[in-house]
């Protein structure tokens, strides 16, 4: 009895040409860093009134209240990245700071983004830029997608809201 081992591995092609669209990619690693800073104050408002909550709990039960702090730091990571996944999960495939600079992330397939990916994104981006410091940054010179390190390593690539432009891909 013979078995069939052939497997077929579907290898997509990047949904977006630099060349074909450039409009898709103009001025995106400004706004997106802009984006980066929307986001980051949207994230560290929630987490300094929580700290600011313990802190007046802590003074009103004499000092019993503070050790609610060990708490903060846990809360506030689980917290940004239920942001992340669920905004670059979200239709618009954008966080709030994305859609306020019309930027998008989406799949290098073209495909939007989804909660893990999300997820994954926002954990690639922080452990990159922790270790590597951040001038992973540099790569997006030096590609025509402006792709940085981690949208390499989970296979994203952020674009120009084509709505900004017309632009209607065929499937």
């Amino acid at each position: 009895m013979s078995v069939d081992r052939t497997q077929t591995v579907d290898v997509r092609p990047h949904a977006y040409d630099p060349v074909q669209n450039p409009e898709l990619f103009d001025g995106v690693l400004m706004r997106r860093t802009f984006a980066f800073v929307i986001d980051l104050i949207i994230i560290g408002m929630p987490v300094v009134l929580a700290g600011l909550f313990i802190f007046l709990f802590g003074v009103v039960t004499f000092g019993l209240g503070w050790l609610l702090f060990w708490l903060l730091h846990p809360a506030a990571i689980v917290w940004a990245l239920l942001y992340y996944g669920y905004t670059l999960g979200s239709p618009a495939s954008a966080t709030l700071g994305m859609r306020l600079m019309d930027i998008q992330l989406r799949t290098w397939y073209g495909e939007p983004c989804y909660f893990v990916l999300g997820v994954a994104h926002a954990l690639a981006y922080w452990v990159s830029v922790s270790v590597l410091t951040p001038l992973v940054l540099i790569v997006g010179f030096l590609n025509n997608r402006r792709r940085l390190l981690h949208d390499f390593v989970v296979g994203t690539v952020m674009i120009n809201n084509p709505a900004r432009f017309g632009y209607v891909r065929d499937v």
